[in-house]
């Protein structure tokens, strides 16, 4: 791989990354979102204490980041989705819907002991991306 297989992505409607990491990767017709969080990007602060709230502005946060990369909601191919309750299960699903209501993506849903800053939720994507040059992507590439 070299340096022109590998974009950055990065959208201020988004909350910044908390550690080593980049909000997304583009490579070639694909990009890897990065794991989000319900986190109001201006106060770092989670959008809500419930799932369904989280969830909502999580799926805003990925429709944003996506965008600058050139692709979808409409595009993603597998998401990755993390409880630190499976109780919250139906809950994410009735938002879930909301972004993919017909055709859903891969999807796989899986309980852990813990998220950052508190969060109930996370979500990755993989999504494609149509081959077009950098320069039709607009600021958001690094």
């Amino acid at each position: 791989m070299n340096e022109h297989d590998r974009t950055l992505i990065h959208n201020d409607k988004a909350p910044a990354p908390i550690g080593p990491y980049s909000q997304a990767i583009r490579s070639g017709n694909l990009v890897f979102v990065s794991g989000q969080l319900g986190l109001d990007p201006a106060t770092g602060q989670l959008a809500g204490p419930d799932a369904a709230t989280q969830t909502r502005l999580i799926l805003r946060h990925l429709q944003a980041i996506l965008e600058v990369a050139g692709s979808s909601l409409a595009r993603v191919l597998k998401t990755t989705i993390y409880l630190t309750d499976l109780a919250d299960f139906a809950e994410v699903n009735k938002v879930y819907a909301w972004a993919f209501p017909t055709d859903p993506p891969a999807r796989s849903t899986v309980q852990v002991a813990a998220l950052p800053k508190g969060a109930r939720v996370e979500i990755e994507v993989v999504a494609g991306v149509p081959t077009h040059t950098a320069s039709e992507f607009g600021s958001g590439l690094m």
